[in-house]
C-alpha cells in the first residue's frame, strides 16, 4: 500500500506523522512511502532525508492525497487545512482523531467512506504498548511543562550553596499522576526541586515515591476513581468541591503547580479555584496541561498565558508539538507499529477478532463503528455483522 505523509496543518503544529527512520520498516512490510514536499522540515527532517531512506516525494497536497491509500496523521481531517471532503472513498486514516471530544468528525469521515483508526481508542493491553501514541505525547508534554515552569518562575529549582548564601529549592506540586504527571515529577526532581504529587488514585503512591517525590494524601473516598482501562473516571461535583478545599493549602505553599488531570471525552475537572490562586505567592507559576479540555484551574485560558495577582497561569495547547523532533520520532514509531499490525504482506488486514483493530476502528464502510462514539452521536447500537 502507498502510505502518504502530509504536512500537518496549523501554525503551531511542527510535528510530522512519519520520520525518515521508519521508512525502511514500512518498506519491509510491503509499503511504499510518499511524502508531501516539506512535510518534515518543521521537525528537522529534510526532503532528502526521506529520499535517502527510500521514500518518494509528492510535489503538493493534491498529488499526495490522490495517490495515498493510507494517511497517518497527527490530528486527522477536520483540523485546519485538510477537510474530509478531500479524501477518497476507502482511504485509510490513522491518527489521534479525538473521537470522544469531537465525535462529529467521525460522522464526517464515515459519510466520506473513510476507514479511520483512532489511536486514543487503543486498548490498554501489553500488545498495544508499542502503538500507544497518547503515552508518547504525554511523556513529551510532562517534560516540557516543567521547563516552561522553570523558565517562568522567579526562582531557581535546586538547592544551592553559594558565596552569597543558601538558596532554598523551589517547591513543585504535580496534580494528576498519569504519564504526563510522572514525567513532570521526574523532570522537576532532576532539576532539584522539592516535589509532591496528588492523584485521586491512591495506587499511584508507590510510583510517585519511586521518583523521589512525596505523595499528597487527602481524606477522600476514591473508590471507583479508575476505569477498567486504567483511565481516570469523572467524579461528582461534591467530590471535586471537597478536593479543592483540601488541596488549597498545598497549592498555596507551592512555587509551581503542574496540573494534568483529564477524563477522556469530558471537561477537565476544576481543581484550583480562583481563591486558591490568590493565596499563592507572587511570582508563582501554574502550568495547566488540561487547558484544551477546559483547564484544571478556574482561571486558565487555553492557548494563553494569564497573570493575576503576580501568579502566571500557562494554558498550553498540544505542548508536545513544541518539541517536534523527538515527539515526531516517538509518534512515528507508534504509527509504524500500528500499521505493521494492521497490514499483512502490504495489504489491509481488518481482523475484527483482534482487540487492537476492533477497538481502534472508528469508521468503516460508511458507518461509525465504535460503540462509545455512536452513543455520543445518538446513533443506534450496531448489529453484529
Amino acid at each position: 500500500m502507498i502510505v502518504g505523509v502530509s504536512l500537518e496543518p496549523g501554525p503551531h503544529e511542527r510535528r510530522v506523522a512519519l520520520v525518515p527512520a521508519v521508512v525502511p520498516l514500512l518498506a519491509k512490510a510491503g509499503h511504499e512511502v510518499l511524502v508531501e514536499s516539506g512535510a518534515g522540515e518543521r521537525a528537522g527532517f529534510a526532503n532528502r532525508d526521506y529520499e535517502e531512506q527510500g521514500a518518494r516525494l509528492a510535489g503538493n497536497r493534491d498529488a499526495l492525497l490522490g495517490a495515498a491509500e493510507v494517511l497517518p496523521m497527527l490530528h486527522g481531517p477536520g483540523d485546519g487545512q485538510l477537510s474530509p471532503d478531500q479524501l477518497r472513498d476507502g482511504q485509510v486514516v490513522v491518527g489521534l482523531l479525538d473521537p470522544l471530544g469531537t465525535p462529529e468528525r467521525a460522522r464526517a469521515l464515515a459519510e466520506r467512506g473513510t476507514t479511520a483508526f483512532a489511536l486514543e481508542l487503543l486498548p490498554r493491553i501489553s500488545r498495544a504498548q508499542p502503538m500507544d501514541a497518547l503515552t508518547s505525547m504525554a511523556t513529551v508534554a510532562g517534560y516540557k511543562a516543567v521547563l516552561l515552569a522553570a523558565e517562568t518562575l522567579d526562582k531557581m529549582f535546586p538547592l544551592m550553596m553559594t558565596a552569597a548564601g543558601t538558596l532554598t529549592p523551589a517547591r513543585v506540586l504535580v496534580i494528576g499522576v498519569g504519564v504526563a504527571g510522572l514525567q513532570a515529577i521526574a523532570t522537576a526532581h532532576r532539576l532539584g526541586a522539592i516535589v509532591q504529587a496528588y492523584d485521586l488514585r491512591p495506587a499511584v503512591k508507590e510510583q510517585v515515591e519511586s521518583l523521589g517525590a512525596k505523595f499528597l494524601e487527602l481524606p477522600l473516598e476514591t473508590s471507583g476513581s479508575e476505569t477498567a482501562g486504567g483511565y481516570a473516571r469523572a467524579m461528582d461535583e461534591e467530590f471535586y468541591r471537597r478536593q479543592r478545599e483540601l488541596m488549597g493549602r498545598a497549592v498555596a505553599e507551592s512555587d509551581v503547580v503542574i496540573t494534568t488531570a483529564a477524563v477522556p471525552g469530558k471537561p477537565a475537572p476544576r481543581l484550583i479555584p480562583a481563591e486558591a490562586v490568590a493565596a499563592m505567592r507572587s511570582g508563582s507559576v501554574i502550568v495547566d496541561l488540561a487547558a484544551e479540555s477546559g483547564g484544571n484551574c478556574e482561571l486558565t485560558r487555553a492557548g494563553e498565558t494569564v497573570q493575576t495577582g503576580g501568579v502566571t497561569i500557562i494554558g498550553p495547547r498540544d505542548l508536545a508539538a513544541s518539541v517536534p523532533h523527538h515527539a515526531s520520532q516517538m509518534y512515528a514509531r507508534n504509527v509504524t507499529a500500528f500499521l505493521r499490525h494492521l497490514t499483512d504482506d502490504g495489504a489491509l488486514r481488518l481482523d475484527l477478532d483482534d482487540e487492537i483493530i476492533r477497538e481502534s476502528l472508528l469508521t468503516h464502510q460508511g458507518e461509525v463503528t465504535n460503540a462509545r462514539v455512536r452513543t455520543l452521536l445518538d446513533l443506534p447500537e450496531r448489529r453484529p455483522s
